[in-house]
């Protein structure tokens, strides 16, 4: 007999109810599990499932003029398939991507500057470089429009006390793309600095004064130790990165007037899907085009997943 017997029964339920000892959760709390997951499980079917499946059926069929659709196969696949457009503005998109992802290294260099020991003021740099971020991009768009006005645009009247010639810098189909993603890594520097600042002081310090102590310099400690051990973070944020430049549209929209002689040049798969669905009543073009974009990030996201086992270590 124990001489503590309530302490004796406490470590028999514990020995029962370890991981392992192969006890099953009571059906009462799995029950309870089911509840509370089922709001979220709710929310994803009826607000992306549903719409998936549905997207996925209009892709078939074509909408008439005063409401209804008919089943038409795989014609509208065919028609996005052939469209010129189509391929100008996936392109457009991929160009809006691999700038958009210029936006990492910049906030990296940024977060690393940041964190460094005795710095004052960093909540009030961080708030400063997330205002572009939370800003919205109606406001964004309009602002920046002005700076780009090849009449009277800031840029321009400092360009021309340097010397340089005024520039239309949206209206030019060889400069408005760049012009537009450029905009985008400045209003999204903020949100991923944010992150790469977390992961940077989630690095033990021990590793950088060890570092120290054997002579390395800063940049050899950027390159060894927090680049290395921020590569999870950095595959997480490129994750994300990619996916909001493959859906850019709103600033697009804001920033490129109907009239503009570079519109063609600068519209992204998204807003050539608007343009089919809301201006020229093509829904079921815009659906199979919606599709095709979805199961392009689909690939893109599957591939970056294969490739981030070659240079993401997790400590």
């Amino acid at each position: 007999m124990s001489v503590f017997p309530a302490t004796a029964a406490a470590k028999s339920a514990d020995r029962r109810a370890a991981p392992g000892s192969g006890a099953r959760p009571r059906p009462a709390h799995q029950r309870a599990a089911y509840w509370f997951i089922a709001p979220l499980g709710l929310g994803f079917a009826v607000f992306y499932f549903w719409p998936l499946l549905q997207t996925f059926y209009f892709s078939f069929t074509e909408f008439g003029a005063f409401g209804g659709h008919t089943f038409i196969g795989t014609d509208n696949y065919a028609r996005v398939l052939k469209d010129v457009t189509v391929w100008q503005a996936l392109g457009n998109t991929l160009i809006y991507s691999l700038i958009g992802l210029t936006a990492l290294p910049v906030a990296i260099v940024v977060a690393a500057l940041l964190n460094r020991r005795g710095l004052r003021g960093v909540s009030v740099y961080r708030a400063l470089y997330f205002v572009p971020f939370v800003t919205l991009p109606v406001a964004v768009g309009l602002v920046w429009n002005w700076l780009y006005n090849g009449d009277f645009g800031l840029l321009n009247e400092l360009l021309g006390h340097l010397g340089i010639d005024r520039h239309y810098w949206v209206s030019d189909p060889s400069t408005a793309v760049y012009a537009i993603g450029t905009v985008m890594v400045w209003s999204s520097t903020g949100y991923y600095l944010v992150i790469f600042m977390a992961g940077i002081k989630g690095i033990p310090r021990d590793y950088y004064e060890a570092a120290e102590l054997d002579g390395a310099g800063v940049l050899r400690r950027f390159l060894t130790i927090t680049l290395p051990l921020l590569s999870p973070t950095l595959f997480f944020a490129s994750v994300i990165c990619m996916i909001n430049s493959l859906q850019t549209f709103d600033l697009i929209y804001i920033m490129m007037a109907e009239r503009n002689p570079a519109i063609g040049d600068t519209q992204s798969v998204v807003g050539l899907f608007y343009k089919w669905a809301f201006m020229e009543n093509a829904q079921g073009a815009a659906a199979a085009l919606a599709f095709l974009l979805m199961l392009i990030i689909a690939a893109l996201t599957f591939l970056q997943f294969r490739l981030q086992r070659r240079w993401v270590h997790y400590a």
